[in-house]
């Protein structure tokens, strides 16, 4: 062999693996994960709401899976935030309820964490709301964040550690800071966490949990941009049938309460604020349209796992609640969940297994395929997505520690369980006050079975259930 074809064989060996690691590191896919606050799970046109305009949300549905029976581990702002960022339940994670746990969660093992480590691109934008501090925490390279429940009009943000008033409604002003973030030029795969203010109301809350007075010159309430204002001021809102009767077989929420009627339709959502909230909707789903469009132009859409959801759902007055948000029933605990990422999600499909938002981190770092040593309680949602899932749980657990925001609940911390078919719920300082439905045949959970002969033989079970995943959710030791 001529000496110089000799010295090139190394090389040309080569060359086919330096080939393949540049491919390799080009396909790692992107991640766009889009949280909507307080968005119930029935919200959007594609689960069959009457009158939302909800396209590019819908468009995620049809392209990518729509998942039938996702839910928030807490139905509370912070601690949902936390099991999303982290995998973990509050009892491991340490973000308990919505007062203000400003050290600790700068302390979370956020899937942020690992993806940085590995070469990601990581962007955190809008509500982090684990307490009042907004300063940057550990993992992301990009940080633009909200003091708190931050401004509707306005906003003051944290940019990278500096304080900056941009001008704007606060949806498109965090779109904005998305897509330029997106469109910054960089051989690496990017992360974007995008947790919108929509569509939580404007309002001032202080360390404590409790509210305070918006500062002057900012709307309160729940505050649309103004080119969608009154878009739905003639709409018909639809009420589920427990939004029309006063609850029954319900002693923890029959509590009297000083200063406060009884829980009836009266004391239930409005009209006004129910389409204020889905006007508020339309900018997040022109938000949605605006981050398609820019992947699309990327050409990096069908290499991004995109992740829309929300924290927790709302009352639209059933059971005669309000923004108590927080039990363990079907309109605040189950929440929206959409995947688009062709490599895994079927266009159009709708599984129907069992999801929470711990399963959120395990997911991301898997289609990643960056593994930490940080013990994740949730599960992976790729079995699912492929369709590969043979075994999946038939059991979650819902929490929630009591806080001091709203007096008729108080009292109500609780553990859950929530089966394919039924809810049972004890109350933590309220003894002999639980709860049981059937969600077959009562899915508006207004039958309480407990005290009953159906009920009787179907607690044990149940009761052995949630004593096993309290088990399987207290910190690995």
């Amino acid at each position: 062999m001529r000496p110089r074809l000799r010295a090139l064989l190394p090389l040309l060996v080569l060359l086919p693996l330096l080939g393949t690691c540049g491919r390799a590191t080009a396909a790692r896919p992107n991640i766009v994960f889009v949280l909507v606050d307080d968005l119930r799970w029935d919200d959007i046109a594609v689960a069959g709401h009457p009158f939302v305009e909800t396209p590019h949300i819908d468009r995620l549905a049809a392209e990518g899976a729509r998942f039938l029976n996702a839910f928030a581990a807490t139905p509370l702002c912070s601690p949902s935030r936390a099991s999303i960022l982290t995998g973990q339940y509050v009892r491991t994670n340490g973000i308990l309820d919505n007062t203000a746990r400003d050290s600790t969660s700068h302390r979370l093992a956020t899937f942020a964490i690992p993806l940085a480590a590995a070469g990601y691109r990581t962007g955190f934008f809008g509500k982090w709301h684990m307490g009042n501090d907004d300063s940057p925490r550990p993992g992301w390279s990009r940080w633009v964040a909200m003091r708190g429940q931050g401004e509707a009009v306005d906003p003051s943000l944290n940019v990278d550690g500096a304080r900056r008033v941009v001008p704007g409604y606060v949806t498109d002003v965090l779109t904005d800071q998305v897509l330029d973030f997106l469109r910054t030029p960089s051989e690496a795969p990017f992360m974007v966490f995008l947790a919108h203010k929509a569509l939580h109301p404007n309002i001032l809350q202080r360390n404590d949990g409790t509210r305070g007075a918006m500062a002057a010159g900012q709307p309160e309430g729940f505050v649309p941009a103004p080119r969608h204002a009154g878009r739905y001021a003639n709409a018909t809102v639809p009420r589920r049938p427990n939004a029309t009767v006063a609850p029954t077989r319900k002693p923890a929420l029959a509590q009297v309460i000083p200063g406060l009627p009884p829980l009836s339709p009266a004391t239930g959502t409005s009209d006004r604020d129910i389409r204020a909230r889905l006007e508020m909707l339309l900018g997040v789903d022109e938000s949605l349209g605006r981050i398609l469009a820019t992947l699309d132009a990327m050409q990096a859409l069908d290499n991004t796992l995109i992740v829309f959801t929300s924290d927790h759902g709302y009352f639209y007055g059933e059971h005669g609640l309000d923004q108590e948000r927080r039990l363990a029933y079907e309109e605040t605990a189950r929440i929206p969940l959409l995947i688009r990422f062709p490599r895994l999600a079927r266009a159009g499909s709708t599984p129907a297994q069992l999801v929470q938002t711990i399963d959120f981190a395990s997911t991301v770092l898997a289609v990643a395929g960056v593994r930490d040593s940080v013990p994740r309680q949730g599960l992976s949602l790729v079995p699912v997505l492929d369709g590969s899932a043979t075994d999946w749980r038939h059991s979650l657990l819902l929490e929630y520690t009591s806080d001091i925001v709203f007096p008729r609940i108080r009292r109500m911390g609780y553990d859950a369980v929530r089966t394919e078919r039924h809810t049972y719920i004890e109350y933590r300082e309220l003894p002999g006050m639980e709860e049981l439905y059937d969600l077959e045949r009562d899915p508006y959970q207004l039958d309480n079975l407990m005290g009953t002969a159906r009920g009787d033989s179907l607690v044990p079970a149940l009761r052995a259930e949630l004593a096993r995943l309290r088990t399987a959710a207290l910190p690995a030791r």
